[in-house]
Formats: C-alpha cells, sequence, structure tokens
C-alpha cells in the first residue's frame, strides 16, 4: 500500500513469469563420498512416510558401498525438521540401531551439507539453464561424482569446528535463544 494523490498515475506493476520447476533432491554422504541420491517427484512432499522410505533406501546403500558399516556404528546427523523428528522416523532409525547427532535448535545451516557441499554445487549450477528436469539431475550426479574424497571429508572435519562455534555461541548468548 501506498498513500497517493487522487491525480497521480497508476503504477504500472511488473508481472512475476511462473518460475522454472524446481527439483529437490536429498543427498546423503560421508566422509568418502556419496551413499545415497534421491530425488523427489514432482508435486510430492518429504513427510515422515517418504523420509521413512529414504532411511530405507539409505541403510541399504550403505551395504552396498560401505560393507562393516553397520555392524560398526552409523552416526547420523540431519536437522529437526518435522520429518525428521517425527515419531516413525525415530523408531525406524533406532530400529537400525544408528546414532543420532542432536541438531541444536535455531542453527539450520549447521548441517555439512547446507555450508559445504550444496554451497559448492549451487556455484557450480550458478547461470546454467536446464529445458527438463532430468538435464539438472544428471549434472547434479555428475558433478557429485566426480567430487573427490577429500572434499567430503573437508566438509566432517568443518562440522567439528562449526559445531563447537554454535555451542559457544549458544552457552555464551544463552539468555537470547
Amino acid at each position: 500500500m501506498e498513500w497517493r494523490h487522487t491525480n497521480s498515475p497508476v503504477r504500472v506493476k511488473a508481472k512475476r513469469t511462473i518460475s522454472t520447476r524446481k527439483v529437490m533432491a536429498t543427498v546423503f554422504w560421508d566422509r568418502h563420498g556419496v551413499l545415497l541420491v534421491e530425488f523427489m517427484q514432482q508435486g510430492t512432499i518429504i513427510n515422515a512416510a517418504a523420509y521413512c522410505s529414504t532411511q530405507t533406501k539409505l541403510r541399504r546403500a550403505i551395504q552396498n558401498k560401505r560393507r562393516g558399516l553397520l555392524t560398526s556404528g552409523v552416526l547420523l546427523l540431519h536437522d529437526n525438521a518435522r520429518p525428521h523428528s517425527a515419531i516413525n522416523t525415530q523408531n525406524l532409525i533406532r530400529s537400525f540401531g544408528w546414532e543420532q547427532i542432536e541438531h541444536p535448535p535455531y542453527f539450520p545451516d549447521l548441517a555439512p551439507s547446507d555450508f559445504h557441499l550444496f554451497r559448492y554445487l549451487k556455484e557450480f549450477l550458478g547461470g546454467k539453464r536446464f529445458d527438463t528436469a532430468n538435464e539438472v539431475k544428471e549434472e547434479v550426479q555428475d558433478w557429485l561424482s566426480s567430487q573427490a574424497a577429500d572434499v567430503y571429508d573437508l566438509g566432517i572435519q568443518k562440522l567439528v569446528e562449526r559445531n563447537d562455534k554454535c555451542l559457544r555461541c549458544l552457552t555464551s548468548c544463552g539468555d537470547i535463544f
């Protein structure tokens, strides 16, 4: 809203164009590389049932790609979004025998996918135009598989520093939160 004189010319608004469709991916990775990339179908949402299905696929991917890891222990970090913290999801993760790292509230960018991996992926995809969702998926898959293992290892190492920084902030700024 704005105040105008009754004789003022009508302001012309630019019409928004419909943006291209988005492609949503869930990526699980460890210090050695990508374990699972799952692209969501257009028009679907991530709820607890969908996330549990993805967790089951992740377990299968770990069995295939990291032999022995399931018996030595899986430590899972994901944020506290509703599908991740739902009772069904938590029960499934416990049934797998996986341990979870507590994700501090108010720090949604603590996940290494957000501050490390996806930042570089966004830079790589920036300015590129794709005609189909499949082209995007192929480009993302190719980029993820082209990254050296030390890129993933560095992301995990940075997680420790970032987590410590968040904990220091929580203790020094505890009254704010």
